[in-house]
């Protein structure tokens, strides 16, 4: 299979929202430093990092490519990947029965030069009962999520709901991604879709 986008991530989920639309991907794994500035808000974190990967990938491939960033944010604080057990639970027991925002950046290189786009979707949970918590961690899904948890996976049932994009929370945001590549000349599943009402 001839790749069209070079993929600067790991995430099997970035690699199946991309596959969903059509999307032929070679995977370029990145490093890139994810500390967060001092003072930094949350909307420049991710698109600041979405845009690094982007390029670092880029220098890796001649093809068009895409770097992505999602961070969980409560009360303006960013909310990264727990720590061990106990920054888990302590997360998620500050998600507990409120709202928080999922914010998600994608940055893509091609003919157009760098171009990107952030989104963010609302997120609200429901109460989740300390023996909920101890089980979610038992499972081992949410060591290595953003807010220590994953809204595809068995976290689902945490959710009550969601106002905004849930392929966003999952980690790519399709319809503002689409509307990129196709900016940068990466075709997806359907030609009708680069000439088309989407446009």
């Amino acid at each position: 299979m001839t790749a069209d986008l070079c993929l600067a991530s790991v995430s099997p989920r970035r690699c199946e929202l991309l596959a969903s639309i059509g999307v032929r991907v070679e995977v370029c794994p990145v490093d890139v430093d994810e500390t967060p500035r001092p003072g930094e808000a949350a909307v420049d974190y991710v698109t600041r990092l979405a845009r690094a990967k982007a390029l670092a990938g880029a220098r890796r491939s001649p093809l068009p490519t895409l770097g992505a960033d999602t961070a969980v944010v409560r009360d303006g604080a960013i909310l990264g990947k727990p720590r061990d057990r106990e920054h888990a639970a302590a997360m998620l027991r500050s998600l507990s029965g409120r709202d928080h925002q999922v914010l998600t950046a994608a940055a893509v290189t091609g003919p157009a030069g760098l171009l990107d786009v952030w989104v963010s979707t609302r997120v609200v949970m429901r109460e989740i009962g300390e023996a909920e918590i101890d089980a979610y961690w038992a499972t081992g899904e949410p060591a290595d999520k953003a807010g220590g948890y994953a809204i595809q996976g068995l976290a689902a049932v945490f959710v009550e709901r969601i106002e905004g994009s849930h392929s966003a929370v999952v980690g790519l945001p399709l319809f503002e991604t689409a509307a990129l590549l196709r900016r940068q000349g990466v075709p997806l599943w359907s030609g009708a879709f680069q000439d088309g009402a989407m446009s």
